[in-house]
């Protein structure tokens, strides 16, 4: 039986926008802080998925330097015009804490919308041309009448006010690459509230207005309503939500939302949204907000519905009857003895690359230049990957050679700024030391350090293995066969949304990486040789 298994992207890829332009699909995810901005997967079967671009990763399209934890680059829109691709994205500055001592005051945010462009999936994007500020989740819709038009969910800053306010629409000017026209407010939502993430279709004569509500949460939801006018009104979906999990915290796929639908060569139509999928036994997701995918069908009554009826998302749907296309597998042995940066690497916020991290400065490694702390929102040396299974091995080789408490460099599994794990070296004295920082909001410091003890001299081997809700680092000397397993069973768990600081956004999920800090200023580098990163049930802990 040739099956979907969901989600297709797994690890941090939230807010599906999906595409079909001939035989290919296109799915574009959020990236928040991480540089560069948005992840573009490829298809030809909705099947196998390979990532084929980061679009904004220049510093006319995107610089994120300062921006706070789960900010940056929020639900970009892919769409094809005019020959050419078309990318809408918000660049999020500023998420302002809406309470006060329990208080409710004014949520000042900003969120400047941009739109790019390009002829090719992986060519050269176009400078990022601003378009509005009024809310986030923007989206183009090209109507059959040769005209576009640009939606988002309009922000409602003014005390006691809702917040969500609901999606407007204006008028886009493909040609000067411009708002026109007067804005449209043509949908206020519906009691499950956090109206966002709009999309709009036409079948049959009508619009069909898709958005996400429910909050991103476990009540997140697709819901629908259609007008035979543009500008509305609207009416909601006789059933309620067309898809959600709501009322499941546990199983296989869970929170699922934020949805945009793509139809095949036959009109056969596809929801790709997003999902979560707790650790076993545990109410957090440390993997993040996923991408899953699920056929759906148009009943006779004109309306959009799973395949049972039932609005409930499908781990394992039947596949497309579309000729099975697998990509091959990078053959990326882990060391780093090539001129550019593994694809699945990203760093934080900055365009400015050359300042953290350099291939060629020593041939055959990576090295990191020793910038601001970990948790640091403008300049910090940190590259890493996604994670992608509950269970998994990460481990790297570093050469470093610290002269000041202030120095240090190790492996990190990192979510944000107050959520991590990070195993490093650094001085005390005359000697190299391993120690321990662990930052949680679970913490009554917030952010702890451990000496584990003095290292011997050399490149030093730093590991981390993952078992669902179970951390455990451990190190050697290179070239040495025993593992030093560090005793302390650390809480995975504590890297997910769930496990949060009150009143901060939390929409990412956790990678896994390389870090340097010189708190001195003097950019003391760290070389790393070989990074591996293994996941799935083959994997274990280290043994003695």
């Amino acid at each position: 039986m040739n099956i979907i298994s969901n989600p297709i992207l797994p690890g941090f890829n939230p807010d599906p926008s999906i595409l079909r332009v001939g035989d290919d699909f296109y799915i574009a995810t959020s990236t928040f802080e991480w540089y560069p901005g948005v992840q573009i997967h490829h298809s030809r079967d909705l099947k196998h998925w390979r990532l084929v671009a980061r679009p904004l990763a220049q510093a006319t399209q995107l610089d994120m330097r300062g921006a706070p934890d789960s900010c940056g680059v929020w639900a970009p829109d892919l769409s094809y015009a005019d020959g050419r691709f078309w990318l809408i994205f918000t660049d999020v500055k500023r998420y302002g804490v809406t309470t006060v001592n329990g208080a409710k005051g004014a949520s000042l945010r900003d969120f400047p919308n941009y739109v790019v462009h390009c002829d090719q999936i992986d060519g050269n994007w176009s400078e990022a041309v601003h378009l509005n500020s009024s809310g986030f989740d923007p989206a183009l819709f090209h109507d059959d009448d040769g005209r576009s038009w640009m939606l988002n969910m309009l922000w409602d800053h003014r005390p006691g006010r809702g917040r969500f306010a609901g999606i407007q629409i204006q008028q886009f000017d493909r040609t000067a690459q411009a708002l026109v026209g007067e804005p449209h407010l043509i949908f206020k939502g519906t009691d499950l509230g956090f109206t966002e993430g709009p999309h709009i279709y036409k079948r049959d004569g009508w619009y069909h207005l898709l958005v996400a509500e429910g909050g991103t949460g476990w009540d997140h939801a697709v819901v629908m309503a259609r007008s035979r006018d543009l500008l509305g009104p609207y009416d909601v979906h006789p059933d309620g939500p067309v898809l959600t999990a709501a009322g499941r915290r546990e199983g296989p796929i869970t929170r699922a939302g934020h949805g945009d639908l793509v139809e095949l060569k036959d009109g056969s139509p596809w929801l790709a949204y997003l999902c979560g999928r707790p650790v076993p036994g545990k109410e957090r997701c440390i993997l993040g907000r996923e991408t899953a995918i699920q056929p759906m069908r148009w009943h006779d009554d004109g309306w959009l519905r799973t395949l049972d009826g039932d609005a409930r998302p499908v781990e394992t749907p039947q596949a497309p009857d579309l000729p099975s296309i697998p990509w091959p597998q990078d053959d990326w042995d882990g060391r780093f003895d090539r001129d550019f940066l593994p694809l699945e690497f990203q760093w934080l916020r900055t365009p400015l690359p050359e300042r953290l991290f350099s291939l060629s400065e020593r041939p055959g490694f990576l090295r990191l230049y020793g910038r601001e702390t970990v948790g640091s929102h403008f300049e910090q040396a940190l590259v890493a990957r996604r994670l992608e299974h509950r269970r998994f091995t990460a481990t790297t080789c570093v050469d470093f050679s610290p002269r000041c408490f202030q120095q240090a460099a190790g492996l990190i599994l990192y979510y944000n700024s107050t959520k991590y794990y990070y195993l490093n070296i650094s001085v005390e004295g005359e000697a190299r030391e391993l120690q321990l920082m662990i930052a949680s909001p679970l913490l009554a410091e917030g952010v702890t350090m451990e000496t584990v003890g003095r290292l011997p001299n050399g490149p030093i081997e730093l590991r981390a293995d993952v078992d669902g809700d179970v951390l455990i680092f451990s190190w050697r000397a290179e070239g040495d066969t025993n593992w030093h397993i560090l005793p302390q069973r650390l809480d995975a768990t504590i890297l997910s949304d769930e496990v949060t600081c009150p009143g901060l956004p939390n929409f990412t999920g956790t990678f896994v990486g390389m870090a340097c800090q010189d708190l001195s200023g003097m950019a003391m580098p760290a070389d790393f040789s070989w990074f591996i990163y293994e996941g799935g049930e083959g994997t274990c802990a280290p043994v003695d």
